[in-house]
């Protein structure tokens, strides 16, 4: 097992040149980090107003787990992004008006008001909708690779679970198989610390990310509230993913700010243990770091409350899906074609200005 705690020197893709962040880079990270928030809340908002059926779930402490590893990803790689994942979406290129669209039911969002406020994803932009039996978007980001791998691609699939699914059969065959056949495949695990209300000390005996040696292949643990670190761990891995040196399993840790879900009052966490994270939240201290150095993070703010006003404006002005198109689209009629994802990191904007 490896324990990342620093951004190592550099990072090299798959030509030997060595790959960093900008400083455009660093104002994207936070400012996805904020945009995920600030979505979040202002679904929040419309559930508490009766605007969302059936109950919410956000991913509020968790936000660089979902944006630093998926800043990492290039256009043609794919993803099966967690509920709590919702900056791997933003990345990505989902709008947040369309995502509080989804949650509000309406025809404008992912799903266009066909599935779940927390189910959905955009084949258009690379990502397979997820479902809630944890983890079984694992394997199927495993049949992502392995279409990869037959075809001598080099694309990697990347997925998040939270650290209660470790204790799922299903978890256990997806790192199995990627082991066996070294897929280009990123396993991102959040340990969020509970599972539901059951916490680490009773989820598991070891330490997840160790088992991933057992299954051949490296495990890397991570500060999950630190967006940078994250992002180098996730970079290193999938550079090796897509190089052929096969999968990796990082663990990052953080916590889950609010209950499991908007019915949850988190009773059951000390009070000790919310004031120890709260004090680390990966948005404060991320936007304190980078002020520090000279970063105008009040433009970057302002820059989000601007467009997600304009979002939610936009969202609230979508309709009800109309009734007869309930049918359409419940069973495949072809193959579904997964088109390519937004790619910010500048290294793929440099790779696409000299294509």
């Amino acid at each position: 097992m490896a324990t990342t705690t620093a951004r190592p020197a550099a990072i090299e893709d798959g030509g030997g040149a060595s790959v960093d962040l900008t400083g455009d880079d660093r104002r994207a990270l936070l400012r996805y980090m904020l945009l995920m928030r600030a979505t979040e809340e202002r679904a929040l908002t419309l559930y508490r107003q009766g605007k969302v059926p059936g109950s919410f779930y956000d991913g509020r402490g968790q936000e660089a787990v979902s944006v630093g590893a998926a800043f990492t990803l290039g256009p043609r790689d794919r993803t099966c992004i967690l509920h709590r994942d919702l900056g791997a979406h933003l990345i990505r290129g989902v709008k947040p008006g369309r995502v509080l669209a989804q949650m509000m039911g309406r025809a404008g969002g992912v799903t266009a008001g066909k599935d779940g406020n927390m189910h959905f994803a955009d084949h258009e932009l690379g990502c397979v909708g997820m479902v809630s039996m944890l983890p079984d978007m694992a394997l199927v980001t495993c049949g992502l690779a392995i279409a990869f791998q037959m075809r001598r691609e080099p694309r990697v699939a990347m997925t998040w679970f939270g650290e209660g699914s470790t204790a799922n059969g299903q978890w256990h065959e997806a790192m199995n198989v990627a082991g066996i056949r070294k897929l280009p495949v990123v396993f991102i695990l959040e340990n969020n610390q509970f599972a539901y209300s059951t916490p680490n000390d009773h989820e598991f005996a070891v330490d997840p990310v160790k088992r991933a040696e057992v299954y051949g292949f490296p495990g890397v643990k991570v500060d999950g509230n630190d967006v940078e670190a994250v992002f180098f761990a996730a970079a290193q891995a999938v550079e090796r993913a897509r190089s052929g040196g096969g999968p990796t399993l990082i663990e990052a840790e953080t916590m889950r700010m609010h209950g499991h879900g908007a019915h949850d009052d988190m009773s059951y966490v000390p009070k000790e243990m919310v004031e120890h994270w709260t004090a680390r939240d990966p948005i404060d201290n991320y936007e304190r770091k980078l002020r520090e150095e000279g970063f105008d993070t009040d433009e970057i703010r302002e820059s989000v409350k601007g467009e997600l006003d304009a979002e939610t404006e936009w969202a609230l002005a979508q309709p009800m899906p109309e009734p007869h198109t309930a049918l359409e689209g419940v069973f495949a009629t072809e193959d579904p074609v997964l088109g390519d994802g937004n790619a910010p990191w500048s290294r793929w904007q440099r790779e696409a200005a000299n294509a």
